[in-house]
């Protein structure tokens, strides 16, 4: 392989066998069930992919391409899943993950909590109608208009980040009269992805109280004197798309010894324990994401022994799922432009999307699926990559899959598991308007974040 100055993704990789996961289907129509929401199917006789019985061909011709094609009746699924298996404990939504009114009113009627880092997530949150107590605020930079804002909403909870942020929140709190509840998030030097944890020298990052270095202890031990936040509990998040509990369990083994510490030390049970999110999902084939039940169990179990070992009461147990639970619900529809053989080396077939929709393939090397939406074919699969319309040779939507030997201009395309970090992380990057998000029920579809326009990038530019 020939290395590339703009990193891997720009290789020359020596050939189109693509990654060695990638089998080469039976059957280039069929949809791998774990990929796609619930709803999403083949209509028999069309061939076109409906998702709660709206054939994708009337959704392009009614909200155009690229869009974000949301499953309602898929994501509420999973807001009952996580509900249900985590029993008693708090399902907080990561809103960073993807957030809309229209998502939020969903929470609210699916009671679940919700989980905001900055002033425009909780801003949205209150708009769409999230009792301000079910509400956590996150951030390692919180600033003093952002906590002055969450503590006269009411904000159910503020995770405190560093020492600068206490002594903000405890002036704030001072000046108004209140009592912000607070957890402080503790970095718990595991760091986990996917079926790996490694458990040293990840106390270098910006986010929390250093455990190893005393600095969580020290907050806790400056809150408790003080008197003026009250210390709810700890917090710990361990890393994303993790499909097994071992990291779970060695952080809930090295909070809970802080949280023995402090018992000692302080005299102080604290009441609740957070222990994050970064539940994984399918993307490709190669990913075997756990079942929120097994996953509920699993920590419940941990939780449980490690504070029968140290002698401390069970605390009320929080999480925080977003990709886990919107990432699955949604796909991005597209049109193919161009399909190019580049001298038999490799088919791109390109889309009128890309990078300024989904960042995480340039950006995190995420490996995505795809399919042709609109129709069938019965030709053999061939090997593509899928790639966007950006004046960027990085911008990969899709570095490998198997498409049908004739798919050309004016196919529908669909990128299953876009949910999560895809809307959310969008830019107007050449100045291309950010597409709609469509939610589908009921043999509906409706808007419920628009499309930008050239009107909207204009009325911001003031000359």
């Amino acid at each position: 392989m020939r290395a590339h100055e703009a990193g891997a993704l720009h290789a020359d990789l020596g050939g189109s066998r693509g990654p060695s996961w990638l089998r080469t289907p039976g059957d280039v129509n069929a949809l791998v069930p774990i990929l796609w929401p619930k709803t999403v199917k083949r209509d028999d006789l069309t061939g076109a992919i409906t998702v709660a019985g709206v054939d994708v061909n009337k959704i392009a011709e009614q909200h155009g391409t690229p869009a974000y094609i949301f499953d309602e009746a898929d994501f509420r699924e999973r807001c009952r899943r996580f509900k249900e298996a985590f029993g008693g404990a708090d399902v907080y939504y990561a809103g960073k993950a993807f957030i809309a009114t229209a998502i939020v009113r969903i929470l609210v009627e699916e009671g679940l909590f919700l989980d905001v880092c900055t002033g425009g997530e909780l801003a949205v949150a209150l708009q769409g109608g999230m009792p301000p107590e079910r509400l956590g605020l996150h951030g390692n930079n919180k600033s003093t208009s952002e906590l002055s804002r969450a503590v006269e909403a009411g904000v159910g909870r503020i995770v405190v980040d560093s020492f600068d942020e206490i002594d903000r929140l405890t002036r704030i709190a001072r000046d108004t009269g209140k009592t912000p509840k607070v957890m402080i998030r503790v970095t718990v030097g595991v760091e986990a992805h996917t079926h790996e944890y490694i458990a040293t020298a990840h106390e270098d990052q910006k986010f929390g109280f250093s455990l190893a270095g005393g600095a969580a202890e020290r907050a806790a031990e400056r809150i408790l004197a003080e008197g003026v936040l009250e210390l709810r509990g700890l917090h710990s998040h361990i890393g994303s798309q993790i499909f097994d509990s071992s990291g779970f369990e060695v952080a809930a083994r090295r909070i809970l010894g802080l949280q023995a510490k402090i018992h000692e030390k302080c005299g102080v049970e604290l009441p609740e324990l957070d222990l994050g999110g970064g539940f994984g999902i399918a993307y490709t084939t190669q990913d075997n994401p756990a079942e929120p039940a097994d996953l509920a169990g699993d920590l419940m179990r941990i939780v449980k022994q490690e504070c029968a070992a140290l002698h401390l009461s069970v605390p009320h147990l929080s999480v925080e799922p977003g990709r886990a639970i919107v990432g699955p619900a949604m796909f991005t529809l597209y049109e193919v432009g161009t399909v190019k053989d580049v001298d038999g080396i490799r088919t791109y077939v390109s889309v009128d999307g890309g990078m300024s929709d989904n960042i995480r393939t340039a950006l995190y090397d995420a490996a995505y699926s795809a399919t042709v939406a609109g129709r069938t074919s019965t030709e053999p699969p061939i090997l593509a990559r899928v790639v966007g319309k950006h004046c960027e040779a990085g911008d990969i939507l899709v570095k490998d899959e198997f498409l049908p030997a004739d798919v050309r201009a004016g196919d529908l395309l669909a990128v299953p598991g876009t949910g999560a970090y895809c809307r959310s992380m969008a830019s107007n990057y050449n100045h291309v308007p950010r597409p709609p998000v469509v939610a589908v029920a009921d043999g509906a579809s409706r808007v419920i974040v628009r499309r930008e326009t050239e009107d909207d990038l204009l009325r911001l530019d003031v000359g």
